[in-house]
């Protein structure tokens, strides 16, 4: 969706670009397959809501929330009896979509992307949508484009700002997040473009997150906290608080100072042509663990099923990938679940062990078995030449398994089940959900209320409608 007078930044200002299209998006701005596939990562953002909610981080935020006194509001903490304040309400739901790292990814276009990825996009998002649109009783047509416009700032702002913003530790899904909570919020708000700049603008000041807390609570803490700040940041905004105009472009703003600079081309008359969804894609995830562990869980399973190994046939697994992957891959003793989620060597053993890797394999209980540290110590996690030459824009994963009775079985994947070149349905998402959902012990009827809404949600006159059943 390109703004009719090609703005650029030397005239009008790239902040004001990014605010004249969110003023400008209607709900038919959004084509067919961008419809189609943001619904599933709403459903899938809602399961991991849900699941995680029941995990420890759940507990914490709750206890947080007592201890402010936060009992009424108008937004539902998800998996919880508690309404409150919105900002609180975009908090503890990012918290939980991110708390397993079981949710969706941005792939990135530039090739000195490391990894090919850049954002967790629904995390931060979704919930800022939810929150403010419970709030303003809006429908699910609103949200849903809400919800858009924040998942398209987000990334479109992940992929312009240059690579030393991530390389050096950055967590850009807490700093580019707090854009989209801000833009989603905005919306819903029915902010003018004047307080659709300044909402931009605080929240560009409250955008932080540290890749340093990889494999803690802290991690998810960054996506709950960047929701937050986007909603706060419109309702500021909304107030009359004041803030600069050019917070993304300007010598001391967001893309220098976070980044050292950024790529105008990747943003500017981008946004919506086309949309991130469509191309490159957003990947959703089949298993709780860092993204990119998953070409080799992809393709390990498929190794398993058509040779029919067992944990007991093999004698060692060689797994290969570039020298960029066990940089983010850190845990190779793990010793809890957090850590199991960055440890390639945790997640091709409890493949070889169990044939699946769902949120009931990824538990403290589960890593300390005899039998899974025994496995991981017959994998040897290294960095391969071939994996090396194929670029670091994606994970090539290279997997040798050497079989106890003197066969070798090898194969290689260079992307995972859900990620845009292998998609997965949304039928898969539901299974992925009622997984998430019952996970956290939602009823069966209200699971699949929640799938069937989400399938029509553009038809759904009030989004409440949709958060009654999530409420527990």
């Amino acid at each position: 969706m390109k703004t009719p007078d090609n703005l650029s930044p030397s005239d009008n200002g790239l902040t004001r670009y990014v605010a004249t299209f969110i003023l400008g998006a209607t709900p038919a701005s959004l084509p067919a397959d961008v419809v189609a596939l943001g619904k599933k990562s709403i459903l899938d953002g809602l399961g991991l809501a849900l699941s995680g909610s029941v995990a420890h981080s759940g507990e914490y935020v709750r206890r947080h929330l007592a201890d402010l006194n936060l009992a009424e509001g108008p937004a539902t903490v998800i998996g919880s009896g508690l309404k409150v304040a919105p900002r609180f309400a975009a908090f503890a739901n990012g918290v939980g979509i991110h708390a397993d790292d079981y949710d969706d990814t941005q792939l990135a276009v530039a090739k000195d992307r490391v990894y090919g990825l850049l954002t967790h996009p629904t995390a931060p998002a979704l919930p800022a949508a939810l929150a403010m649109g419970e709030a303003k009783g809006a429908s699910g047509r609103d949200v849903m484009l809400a919800y858009h416009l924040g998942v398209e700032v987000e990334c479109k702002i992940a992929e312009a700002i240059h690579p030393r913003h991530y390389q050096t530790g950055f967590h850009a899904t807490a700093t580019c997040g707090t854009f989209a909570a801000a833009a989603a919020s905005a919306k819903l708000l029915g902010l003018n473009l004047d307080q659709t700049l300044r909402a931009l603008s605080i929240a560009g000041s409250q955008s932080a997150g540290l890749r340093e807390n990889f494999g803690t609570m802290t991690k998810p803490f960054h996506a709950g906290r960047s929701s937050e700040s986007g909603v706060a940041a419109a309702q500021f905004a909304e107030y009359g608080w004041s803030a600069t105009d050019k917070i993304l472009e300007a010598p001391r703003g967001f893309f220098r100072a976070a980044g050292g600079g950024y790529d105008e081309e990747a943003i500017l008359n981008m946004l919506g042509a086309p949309w991130t969804f469509a191309m490159p894609g957003v990947s959703i995830k089949p298993h709780p663990s860092g993204s990119l562990t998953h070409p080799g869980m992809t393709e390990m399973l498929r190794l398993i099923r058509e040779n029919k190994i067992t944990a007991g046939d093999v004698e060692r697994v060689r797994i290969g990938t570039n020298h960029n992957m066990p940089n983010a891959l850190i845990h190779h003793r793990p010793t809890n679940e957090l850590q199991a989620k960055f440890s390639m060597e945790f997640c091709m053993a409890i493949l070889l062990i169990e044939g699946k890797a769902g949120l009931a394999e990824f538990t403290d209980e589960v890593v300390n078995r005899p039998d899974v540290k025994a496995m991981i110590e017959r994998v040897d996690f290294v960095v391969d030449e071939e994996a090396e030459a194929a670029g670091y824009d994606k994970m090539t994963t290279l997997i040798e398994i050497a079989l106890k009775d003197g066969r070798k079985v090898s194969g290689r994947s260079d992307f995972g089940k859900g990620s845009p070149a292998n998609p997965m349905s949304y039928e898969e998402v539901s299974d992925k959900f009622r997984e998430t959902a019952g996970f956290a012990s939602l009823g069966r009827d209200k699971i699949d209320d929640v799938i069937a809404m989400v399938s029509d949600l553009e038809n759904l006159p009030s989004i409440e409608r949709l958060m009654a059943p999530l409420r527990l």
